[in-house]
């Protein structure tokens, strides 16, 4: 008696998202960054839109695989390699465009991620539970940082002199900017960007600052 082979299994929707955000993380973009990188509304991969109101799975469709392929140079066989790829090092952290950080109710007093409205991506261990991400929008840090770049922020990670920072003052504003000084009375940064002046902080002027430990380039 012949032995009949065993019928392939179908694709789950859990392996084409894994697969979607493992191509967005080779390319050092979040899934929104792939998106708009692909000519689609910024949302579409993100994962909110994964699963629909009624509890239904959503499927991305051929047409947004095939343009995030092209906007990463890769093959349909890259992208079923990676349907099969295994767990991998790393850790999620919570994703936030940047303009948004400096709206309320995004961060808890001591400037770890809290409440609603951040996405999630997958980025190299940092250590720190309370890491995050932001993406870079605009110009403005050029030419550290372009848009669409991700930066990791870790509050538990110790800050020197040297390091890039993110800081939120007490009005809000949030901004990126390199640590010259620092002392009980003042908090002194250095511009990213030539065009933009360096900033002088009274220390009462400063709700929090966090350390920059990695960035997609």
């Amino acid at each position: 008696m012949v032995k009949q082979p065993k019928a392939p299994r179908p694709l789950t929707h859990a392996q084409v998202w894994t697969a979607l955000d493992r191509l967005a993380e080779r390319a050092g973009l979040s899934p929104s960054g792939l998106a708009k990188a692909s000519g689609l509304d910024p949302t579409t991969f993100n994962k909110s839109k994964r699963i629909t109101g009624d509890g239904r799975e959503r499927w991305p469709s051929t047409e947004s695989v095939s343009k995030a392929l092209a906007a990463t140079n890769a093959t349909m066989e890259t992208f079923v390699q990676l349907l099969g790829e295994g767990p991998r090092g790393g850790q999620s952290v919570p994703l936030l465009g940047f303009a948004q950080a400096g709206a309320g109710g995004y961060f808890d007093d001591s400037g770890f991620p809290s409440g609603k409205g951040w996405d999630e991506v997958a980025l190299p261990a940092t250590g720190d539970e309370h890491a995050y991400a932001l993406e870079i929008e605009g110009d403005s840090m050029r030419p550290a940082y372009r848009e669409g770049d991700i930066i990791v922020v870790s509050p538990g990670t110790p800050i020197r002199r040297g390091d890039r920072v993110v800081v939120r003052t007490t009005g809000g504003e949030v901004m990126v900017k390199e640590l010259k000084r620092r002392t009980a009375k003042v908090l002194e940064l250095g511009s990213l960007n030539p065009v933009h002046p360096d900033r002088t902080l009274e220390a009462e002027q400063v709700e929090w600052i966090a350390r920059i430990v990695w960035a997609s380039q």
